[in-house]
């Protein structure tokens, strides 16, 4: 049983947000202003890093500390047919003696799987809403949703395969916003912290928003005008010695032939899903308030990944670029002291950080480090290379690794031409540099970084 002094956890996510949406403004509304108030008394991590631009491998290594090609799921495997048996947060803290709970989307995948390891003081996830929903009178599954998807050809295990995947089409949702997915789960998040605690708690909140497909209730579906949205400079503009084969990828199949017009519509379509979830992460912050428990527990919110929006002329996630692999990061609470860091910290190290947080014992085959002395002191992060690696969609097939330093990102594709941004002079990573012979020497080191990593991290591709 934990100390009593110990604090408890909200440990909220989102899917798709960028880390670029903390503190911005676009058509003169604040997009997070939730978020920003959050982070006002948190520390801040500006350059945190997801270890795979995709739903259930990023949310798996997060959950276990562990690199996906480590845990199995390195791709969108949601029947978990390669889960392996590696221990969650979730399980950490209950046989720490904490209350577990969890609402929201479920794209953690170990076997056991996540929802028989542990007694959970409350579960509900899509299921749950879907059959409330029903009681409604709503059939979601009956629901003609194909003007959302778009038809791509992917690699799967070397075919080329055609595949249906969310598109970039823009609607109302139809059916007023108390239906909303995300507002369910915020009302049950709220349901939860209303009742007195017994005990320490660690509560899950993970919302889809602002997920496709781009279906937004109002009033969040008029809230951002596309006609006054400032565009980033690479909104429909590939990098400048984009490797050939990138067109060939998803998100850039997903992103051909929009004009400008749509993909404003896009960006506004994104931004109000964005901020419907800030608004689902204001009730639950207000809650906890209400419920005098918000001066001892700690709050950390995240996403999972990204989206691209258009940028380098591609949309969704699937990539290695900032837009995709960069995600917020905010941490308020006791023993956490209010600062911004630039330096660089990786998903993988969450785990390890609220292990040392609470002083539960930490196994040694974690992938990630704790930064929770720097947390603790407002210290900078020590300065190190993270790494990010995306094998695939619904199967394995095109294959991106990464490694990211303080100033550079390097690309590694074993089927086509390496990719080198200077992230410093070009935040947008609009000119691959890996041509110039002048890089040759810093392509090999930061080659060799990534191969080294992956090879102690069960990276079948440099094997």
């Amino acid at each position: 049983m934990p100390s009593s002094n110990l604090p408890n956890l909200l440990f909220i996510t989102t899917d798709h947000q960028r880390a670029d949406s903390l503190g911005m403004v676009q058509a003169g509304v604040e997009v997070t202003p939730n978020l920003n108030r959050l982070a006002q008394d948190a520390a801040v991590f500006t350059r945190a890093y997801n270890a795979c631009p995709l739903c259930a491998p990023a949310r798996t290594a997060m959950a276990t500390g562990k690199y996906p090609t480590r845990t199995g799921i390195a791709v969108n495997d949601f029947r978990g047919e390669h889960a392996e048996d590696h221990k969650p947060m979730h399980q950490f803290l209950s046989e720490a003696g904490f209350e577990v709970a969890h609402v929201g989307v479920h794209h953690v995948r170990v076997e056991p799987t996540l929802d028989n390891r542990l007694p959970f003081a409350k579960w509900f996830t899509g299921s749950e809403y879907e059959q409330a929903m029903q009681e409604k009178g709503i059939s979601l599954k009956d629901r003609d949703t194909s003007r959302f998807r778009s038809t791509v050809v992917e690699n799967q295990l070397g075919k080329m395969v055609e595949s249906s995947y969310s598109n970039t089409v823009t609607d109302v949702w139809p059916y007023g916003l108390d239906t909303f997915k995300d507002r369910h789960f915020a009302r049950e998040a709220v349901e939860y912290l209303e009742r007195p605690p017994a005990r320490p708690f660690a509560l899950f909140v993970c919302l889809w928003a602002p997920h496709p497909p781009l279906e937004v209730p109002e009033p969040y579906a008029s809230m951002f005008d596309p006609d006054t949205i400032d565009l980033p400079a690479n909104v429909d503009l590939p990098a400048d010695g984009e490797p050939p084969g990138r067109r060939q990828g998803m998100p850039a199949q997903l992103a051909e032939g929009l004009t400008e017009q749509e993909w404003r519509k896009v960006w506004a379509a994104h931004l109000g899903l964005t901020r419907l979830a800030d608004d689902c992460l204001g009730d639950i912050l207000a809650a906890l308030d209400s419920s005098g428990q918000s001066g001892n527990t700690l709050v950390l919110f995240t996403s999972d990944h990204g989206d691209h929006l258009g940028q380098h002329r591609m949309y969704q996630k699937m990539e290695m670029y900032e837009q995709a692999i960069n995600v917020p990061l905010v941490i308020r609470g006791p023993g956490v002291t209010t600062h911004r860091s630039n330096g660089l910290v990786s998903h993988l190290d969450i785990l390890p950080t609220l292990l040392h947080h609470y002083r539960i014992p930490q196994p040694d085959d974690l992938d990630g480090t704790s930064f929770c002395e720097s947390i603790a002191a407002g210290t900078p992060v020590p300065d190190r290379p993270v790494f990010s690696q995306y094998s695939g969609n619904k199967t394995v097939g095109n294959i991106r690794r990464a490694v990211i330093t303080r100033r550079h990102k390097y690309i590694f594709d074993p089927a086509d031409k390496p990719e080198l941004y200077d992230l410093e002079a070009d935040p947008l990573e609009t000119s691959n540099l890996a041509a110039d012979p002048a890089n040759a020497s810093l392509i090999k080191e930061l080659h060799d970084l990534c191969e080294s990593w992956g090879r102690s991290h069960g990276d079948w591709v440099f094997k």
